[in-house]
């Protein structure tokens, strides 16, 4: 099952996304409330309310308003070689700032000020239920699906001070979406992970080479806060991105960036400076 959340003229709604139409989700806004209500999935199933024919949708980021964004950074074994550092013992954990959401067609905002846009393809994880100190064989229960993310990194900025957070969170840079895909559907073990900008294939890797996996992801960061439904789990990215290239390459006004996973989907935005 896909689900997701769609502007319409005045207000916004979470859907069923079925192959040709969207169908909403009575009394959910948004994906978020959808999945507060522990009775979510069958929710979901039963939605009929309006329709939309799918080619038509706007889609807002996925969850608009989540609790928490949690970030792994240096997660993929080819990304690590490429920044020259070790196998990490832990995940190395930031976050993001729900400004900081766009959905899957709208526009990437590079700000003024800044030099070094860098793209960062990456497996989000959405939680379904929440949960504190459990283990992985729980966590994978507690995971609603999967989403495509691109986490967009202000490099210039981030290189400033030890802690990345103001490298990572400028307002209406990352893309969330276009749908989530239910755990029935996508186990978020393996499948194809990439980015292109201007059609150019820029990473290429596979999910099934996470050094921390979805489960341990959840398990591990349920033991310091508790994780709420909604939250959003981004899981890292593999190598190919562009400050590790020679010579570096940033994004530019203009450029269109296009994020897909296997089984998932794919974000397709356009970088504006403003």
């Amino acid at each position: 099952m896909k689900l997701a959340t769609i502007r319409l003229e005045s207000r916004t709604s979470a859907v069923r996304v079925d192959e040709e139409r969207a169908v909403e989700v009575e009394d959910a806004p948004e994906l978020g409330a959808l999945l507060a209500r522990p009775d979510w999935r069958a929710r979901a199933e039963a939605a009929s309310g309006p329709s939309h024919d799918r080619s038509s949708l706007d889609f807002a980021p996925l969850v608009p308003r989540p609790d928490k964004i949690v970030c792994v950074g240096l997660n993929y074994r080819n990304h690590i070689l490429e920044t020259g550092r070790e196998l990490p013992q832990f995940p190395t954990l930031f976050a993001k700032f729900p400004s900081a959401l766009v959905g899957a067609r709208d526009d990437i905002v590079l700000s003024e000020g800044v030099a070094e846009f860098d793209w960062e393809a990456e497996l989000a994880i959405v939680i379904g239920r929440p949960v504190r100190n459990i283990g992985e064989d729980e966590a994978v229960s507690a995971i609603a699906g999967y989403s495509v993310l691109n986490d967009v990194t202000a490099r210039d900025w981030q290189r400033r001070t030890l802690q990345w957070l103001q490298g990572k969170t400028f307002e209406h840079s990352t893309p969330l979406g276009p749908w989530l895909v239910t755990t029935d559907e996508m186990d978020g073990t393996s499948g194809a992970i990439g980015c292109s900008v201007n059609g150019q294939r820029m990473q290429d890797a596979d999910v099934a080479e996470l050094v921390f996996g979805p489960a341990a992801l959840v398990s591990y960061i349920s033991s310091v806060v508790t994780l709420l439904p909604g939250d959003v789990i981004a899981t890292g990215t593999p190598g190919g991105v562009g400050a590790a290239r020679t010579p570096p390459v940033f994004l530019s006004d203009g450029d269109v960036v296009t994020t897909t996973i296997e089984g998932v989907g794919e974000c397709a935005n356009t970088c504006r400076r403003r």
